[in-house]
């Protein structure tokens, strides 16, 4: 089974398990300079290695995990989640990102189906929230 630590493979030099690395090195060398971090919480992997590539071209170092990760969050410019798999984090997420993350932006996106759980997460606080589709189709103009 894909485990979210696959998507990198310094996972064992992160303590939250998930995977981060910068564009042009591994984020764990200390050698890269990169704009902040990007934490993508799902259970796609597929769709979080596309993420990654556009946080990564975009100079941004990428987290992945279902929840927000341990420690300092100082250094994430933005939370993504996936309302198709994490919905249920959306009702507290906001208020976690204003606590631990408040620079950050918070983007949520879900399939165009459940509209119930994209007013959801409009209604949790949320400033951006979309579809797959146009998360998809815009995502690099979020990251920069």
């Amino acid at each position: 089974m894909t485990q979210p630590s696959d998507l990198g493979d310094e996972s064992s030099n992160n303590p939250s398990g998930s995977a981060s690395r910068a564009a042009g090195g591994d984020s764990s060398s200390g050698d890269t300079e990169s704009l902040g971090r990007i934490v993508m919480l799902s259970g796609d992997l597929m769709f979080a290695s596309r993420v990654r590539s556009v946080a990564e071209r975009s100079g941004f170092l990428f987290t992945f995990g279902g929840n927000l990760p341990d420690g300092s969050l100082d250094d994430v410019r933005a939370v993504v989640l996936d309302l198709g798999t994490r919905g249920g984090l959306a009702a507290t997420l906001k208020s976690q990102c204003d606590e631990r993350c408040p620079a950050a932006k918070v983007i949520a996106f879900g399939p165009h189906v459940q509209a119930d759980k994209i007013q959801r997460a409009k209604d949790s606080g949320i400033e951006l929230v979309m579809t797959n589709g146009q998360f998809d189709r815009s995502m690099h103009l979020l990251f920069d």
